[in-house]
This record gives structure tokens, sequence and C-alpha cells, in this order.
């Protein structure tokens, strides 16, 4: 579980970030999550963008993505959500 101090923390980080992933109509699937889980694996900080059409609300989207991929949520913010993972090969955020 991440602490305050650690969210703004990366929220900070994130707010350069462009998404990646966008969430539409058919909301999230397995094949998403695959795909989120290696990018975090990758970048350990990624935003994800919730789409006009997305039938879920955010905050069920935000859950469904968190616990396919074991990521913490760092913020909701309008449309967008940012995960973070801390990565097994590729750590380069380190947590305050």
């Amino acid at each position: 579980m991440l602490t305050g101090k650690q969210k703004r923390f990366l929220r900070s980080k994130a707010n350069q970030l462009k998404p990646i992933f966008q969430v539409g109509k058919t909301g999230v699937n397995d094949n998403m999550i695959e795909q989120i889980s290696e990018a975090l694996e990758k970048r350990e900080l990624i935003k994800v963008s919730i789409l006009q059409n997305c039938l879920e609300d955010k905050n069920t989207v935000a859950e469904q993505l968190s616990a396919g991929t074991g990521a913490e949520i760092a913020q909701i913010i309008g449309n967008n959500i940012v995960l973070y993972k801390e990565s097994l090969e590729n750590k380069n955020i380190q947590l305050p």
C-alpha cells in the first residue's frame, strides 16, 4: 500500500506522462490487463485514459486494472488513471 507521501511523489512524476493505453466501450479485458502488466514491468508508472464511450465508471475501471495487474492506483484525475507497480528487473523509481 502506498503512503500519501509516495502517492504525491508518483503524481509529480506522472504529470509529464502521456496515456499509453485507452479503455473504450468494451471496458477492461484480459488482453488489456496482460499488456498493461508488461508495460508496468518496463516503466513502473503509466497513465491509462478512459474514453468517453466507456460504459463503466472510472473507479470501477481503476479497480479492475489494479486487481488484474497487481498495481497500485496512484491517482485518478479526470478520465486518466495513474498506475504504479514496482518492477522486478527495470527498477527506475525510488519511492521516498
